[in-house]
């Protein structure tokens, strides 16, 4: 599995299953490597952010270079366990730490109101002001317990993002 344009063993499948949690079928696996290796042009055996940004979904995203930052340079394996928190298999909680990942802007492992709003700009773009979303976010905060002032961690995160119903779903094609 370290080179890209190589064949995928049984063993390989299996091993990539694995880790991924069995999120993704041993057809699916297969699929992933199939768009794996095209898009990684040169076979160096990871996709590089230029690669990612080639994915028009990727790069139509408002959350794209946020992303970048966590994807970079994922080999096969990385990446299909970065596509696993997508998958209808996952847990609302393993979901909800893929988007605290995108929220915590600066890796420290808690989300700030600075970093909310940063989030919430790149999504919202000029269709709300800096002061509407300020007041939005305040008032949510405010309805889950907590001010301006009060970094979130996962934890914190978890409990003001974790609803009933909440999914995060894509659909590998397996043609």
């Amino acid at each position: 599995m370290g080179n890209a344009s190589s064949m995928l063993t049984q063993y390989d499948i299996e091993e990539v299953q694995e880790h991924c949690h069995y999120f993704f079928s041993q057809q699916e696996i297969v699929a992933l490597y199939n768009r794996f290796c095209q898009l990684d042009r040169s076979a160096k055996g990871f996709i590089s952010s230029d690669e990612f940004l080639s994915i028009p979904e990727f790069s139509l995203n408002p959350l794209s270079q946020r992303l970048l930052k966590m994807v970079d340079g994922l080999n096969f394996k990385v990446f299909v366990a970065f596509l696993s928190a997508f998958s209808p298999l996952a847990t609302v909680p393993q979901k909800i730490e893929l988007i605290f990942k995108v929220y915590d802007v600066d890796g420290k492992g808690r989300v700030t109101f600075k970093d909310l709003m940063e989030v919430l700009g790149d999504l919202t773009g000029s269709f709300m002001s800096e002061e509407q979303r300020e007041i939005v976010l305040s008032q949510v905060l405010k309805e889950a317990g907590y001010s301006r002032d009060s970094p979130l961690l996962l934890e914190d995160f978890m409990k003001v993002l974790c609803k009933p119903g909440m999914t995060m779903e894509v659909e590998v094609p397996v043609d």
